[in-house]
């Protein structure tokens, strides 16, 4: 007989029974609910009665009940005496089981992962038991990968494979916590590393090429913003409308985004160069062969000198850069891609390059656009954002007041007003303006005693009224604007 009562706490349930000897047991259970606890205090009993008589058969619930339950429960019973322990399973063999587990992920993904897995079983060894590894000891294995001299990021990418591996085992109910969850695991963009590759650079690396592949590369790069080497090696002369001015992009590794797989990005003119150079070359090789082919036949790989993914093409591109008379930056691959996307996005809106670079606004800002010198001198060489706030200082003082003067005279002469058109409102500064506002008068002198205003009682005189009617329509709109918020002031209202 085995009991589920509250513990004194009432966050858990206690199991209680009588072992073989008499002695009472409890086993303390948490998370669960009242109906679960019940479950729990029945396979108890059944077990413990089976203890007690020396019979290794239980009924085929309790068997299957068994068979399923989680670790943390497992070692309760076990600890109790009521079941054998179960053998842990260990990280090599799971770490192994889960990568086989896992056929829908890419060549390159099966690398980072088996990197991942190294420096796992480098650290913890593989006969650990994954449910003796705690969160202290995932804070070990940060420090570990920082004593290996690994970057930031590095170092996050491997805890989040770790936290990503670690889940799966927790779903499997093979651990009770995933000693990963807390570890930070989120890339973050580097500005330390940002290079931008100027224009005048770009014609040198141009010219130091070996071949037209290599400036098809290198185009397809700095001035198409594709990510290398997947994309370039994708990228085939069908995927290329010359009339439509504009290319396909395949991307592998966003292919399994919904809607993802490619993109349409303009025929720059700058990259259109280059591959029009490759275009002929191609054709001329066609051609060479004997095969008859016309130029409307030119398809397969644009790239054709490389066709591995996995093929290293830095150390050449350093090479290049050395033949060029430049110095290697970091990241030299995605720092070409990064430079066009910051680029593009001083001229076009952004969701428009984000569309052709095909990443989003938020990756953009975080791992792709930089910020230059050249935003700093640009925004201290003149006003920005509208009219000017305060007075101009420095050497570009006198300049702005004589542009500012000579914009005043074009307006002044685009509009045709007259100097004398400021006469009609002078009385307005001079004479006072009575109780009356611009109404007309009374026409009884007694009425009018205490008045301010001046000239004649009845009202302006018609030729004075044309007059004023003939000024107001030489007035500019901005002009008869401020005249008729100035009456409107005057007049009180």
């Amino acid at each position: 007989m085995a009991s589920a009562t509250r513990d004194g706490s009432g966050s858990g349930w206690k199991i209680r029974f009588y072992d073989g000897a008499g002695k009472r047991q409890q086993i303390r259970l948490a998370g669960l609910n009242q109906r679960q606890a019940e479950t729990v205090a029945r396979h108890v009993a059944i077990l413990n009665a089976a203890r007690i008589s020396n019979d290794r058969e239980i009924d085929r619930g309790t068997s299957l009940w068994l068979a399923n339950v989680g670790e943390n429960i497992h070692d309760k019973l076990a600890a109790a005496g009521l079941v054998e322990s179960r053998a842990g399973r260990t990280l090599g063999p799971w770490l192994e089981e889960y990568l086989h587990s896992r056929p829908d992920t890419k060549g390159s993904t099966q690398r980072k992962f088996a990197s991942a897995v190294n420096h796992l079983v480098g650290f913890f060894g593989v006969n650990r038991d994954l449910r003796s590894i705690t969160k202290g000891d995932a804070d070990g294995f940060r420090a570990f990968l920082y004593r290996q001299g690994q970057a930031e990021n590095t170092v996050r990418r491997y805890c989040g494979l770790a936290k990503q591996f670690f889940r799966a085992a927790l779903r499997r109910e093979l651990i009770e916590q995933n000693p990963f969850a807390d570890q930070v695991a989120a890339v973050r963009g580097n500005a330390a590393k940002f290079h931008f590759i100027t224009r005048d650079d770009a014609a040198k690396i141009l010219a130091s090429c070996p071949d037209v592949q290599w400036r098809m590369i290198f185009a397809l790069c700095r001035f198409g913003g594709l990510r290398c080497p997947s994309e370039v090696l994708a990228l085939r002369w069908e995927d290329i409308a010359w009339q439509a001015k504009r290319f396909t992009v395949r991307s592998p590794k966003t292919e399994h985004h919904e809607g993802k797989g490619s993109r349409i990005v303009p025929l720059f003119p700058e990259l259109a160069a280059v591959l029009t150079e490759g275009f002929d070359v191609a054709l001329q090789a066609i051609e060479a062969a004997g095969s008859g082919n016309t130029a409307g036949t030119v398809c397969g790989p644009v790239i054709t000198r490389y066709r591995d993914s996995t093929q290293n093409l830095r150390t050449t591109f350093g090479k290049i850069l050395t033949r060029a008379g430049l110095k290697p930056w970091p990241k030299l691959l995605q720092n070409l891609r990064s430079t066009r996307e910051t680029e593009l996005a001083e001229e076009f809106p952004l969701q428009a390059v984000t569309s052709w670079l095909g990443n989003s606004q938020l990756v953009a800002a975080k791992h792709y656009l930089q910020l230059r010198d050249e935003h700093f001198e640009r925004a201290a060489a003149g006003p920005t954002g509208g009219p000017k706030t305060g007075p101009q200082t420095g050497p570009q003082a006198f300049a702005g007041k004589t542009t500012q003067a000579k914009r005043k005279a074009k307006t002044r002469e685009n509009t045709g007003v007259f100097r004398g058109s400021a006469d009609l409102f002078a009385s307005l500064r001079l004479a006072r303006m009575g109780d009356e506002g611009l109404e007309s008068p009374p026409q009884n002198p007694e009425e009018n005693r205490g008045s301010t205003i001046t000239g004649p009682v009845n009202g302006p005189t018609p030729a004075k009224l044309a007059r004023v009617l003939q000024l107001l329509g030489e007035l500019s709109p901005e002009q008869l604007a401020a005249a008729l918020r100035l009456s409107e002031l005057v007049g009180g209202r």
